[in-house]
């Protein structure tokens, strides 16, 4: 069983930075695609990063830019470095395989952009 724990989350002004990890106890993920997916308020939760296991990137377009995603295998670790935030990056986000396994869901970390 993969439990999927992320953290990093926080408050902070447009053009700021923050950085998510996303930490896994039991089986490895190492070997899987992961995602970064975001919810933000009344709306659906959408996929806005993926990497696979060898370390190839994709991205939505209107993070395209200023979100990076990594991995780091050994730690058994996901991370999402998010730059020049806007608010419209508000939102609750959150690690799974891709696709999304709906077992595998953690709480999330909330993000917030505001001035």
């Amino acid at each position: 069983q993969v439990q999927l724990v992320e953290s990093g989350g926080g408050s902070v002004q447009p053009g700021g930075s923050l950085r998510l990890s996303c930490t896994t106890s039991g089986s490895t993920i190492s070997i899987y695609v992961m995602g970064w997916f975001r919810q933000a308020p009344d709306s659906q939760r959408v996929l806005v990063a993926t990497i696979t296991s060898t370390g190839r990137t994709t991205y939505e377009d209107s993070v395209k830019g200023r979100f990076t995603i990594s991995r780091d295998n050994a730690k058994n670790t996901l991370y999402l470095q998010m730059n020049s935030l806007k608010p419209e990056d508000t939102a609750v986000y959150y690690c799974n395989k891709v696709p999304a396994k709906p077992d595998y869901w953690g709480q999330g970390t909330q993000v917030t952009v505001s001035s």
